[in-house]
């Protein structure tokens, strides 16, 4: 009996040793710890459901500090207690846990090819003494975005000095989408499936203009193949 007893501390301590503490992240460290941990964790697919249904994204490899930063805060265990906390219809519906601040911040991955369209994920970041418009360390959100007329995308584009494709000229006109947020904040991936929930989250009541009535919490996973 003895030897069973020592035999189960053995194997409970090995693997108390065994198991991998997360590794924390630095503005230091960022950029190293991130791209090693892309490497190690190439999943692109989140799932996060809600009581309004389920919400799928992909998440974009053409900005992989943001998609490693996202993979690694969700296995982490990051957004346990996390809900969607904003909401501005026509605008966004913004997640995360303000209880916690990762402590640094993500550069900027601005990519062309990909705009804040309807539907479009991205990070939320910070104005103030931020001239480089990097990221939040995990405050994101997803658009909900308006339709616009032609000539307003095309003004805007000019206002802002952006190059958009014909394509994406459509798509701001045809689904709709939030252009002055393009080259300002980090797109790095989009719904796939559940664009109705994000309808039904940014059409729920609010009260000082932003804040949701009823707390909204999330679950929110990586999807394996």
């Amino acid at each position: 009996m003895l030897r069973l007893c020592l035999i189960f501390i053995l194997f409970i301590t090995l693997g108390a040793c065994n198991k991998k503490e997360p590794v924390v992240i630095t503005p230091q460290n960022l950029r190293e710890v991130l791209t090693a941990y892309g490497k190690e964790n190439p999943e692109d697919e989140v799932l996060i459901e809600t009581s309004f249904g389920n919400i799928t994204l992909k998440l974009y490899p053409e900005t992989p500090l943001h998609r490693a930063n996202f993979v690694k805060l969700i296995k982490d265990g990051y957004y346990e207690d996390a809900d969607f906390y904003r909401i501005v219809a026509e605008f966004m519906i913004q997640g995360g846990d303000l209880n916690k601040k990762p402590g640094y911040r993500i550069p900027a991955e601005f990519n062309p090819n990909y705009i804040h369209k309807r539907g479009a994920l991205s990070m939320a970041r910070v104005d103030e003494n931020n001239p480089d418009k990097e990221s939040s360390g995990a405050e994101f959100f997803i658009v909900h975005g308006e339709r616009y007329m032609r000539e307003d995308v095309e003004m805007a584009a000019r206002n802002q000095g952006l190059t958009l494709t014909p394509e994406q000229v459509d798509t701001y006109v045809s689904i709709g989408g939030y252009i002055s947020l393009d080259k300002q904040y980090t797109t790095f991936g989009e719904v796939t499936s559940g664009m109705d929930v994000v309808d039904k989250i940014a059409t729920v009541k609010v009260y000082n203009e932003d804040k949701p009535l009823k707390k909204i919490p999330f679950k929110i996973s990586v999807v394996t193949r």
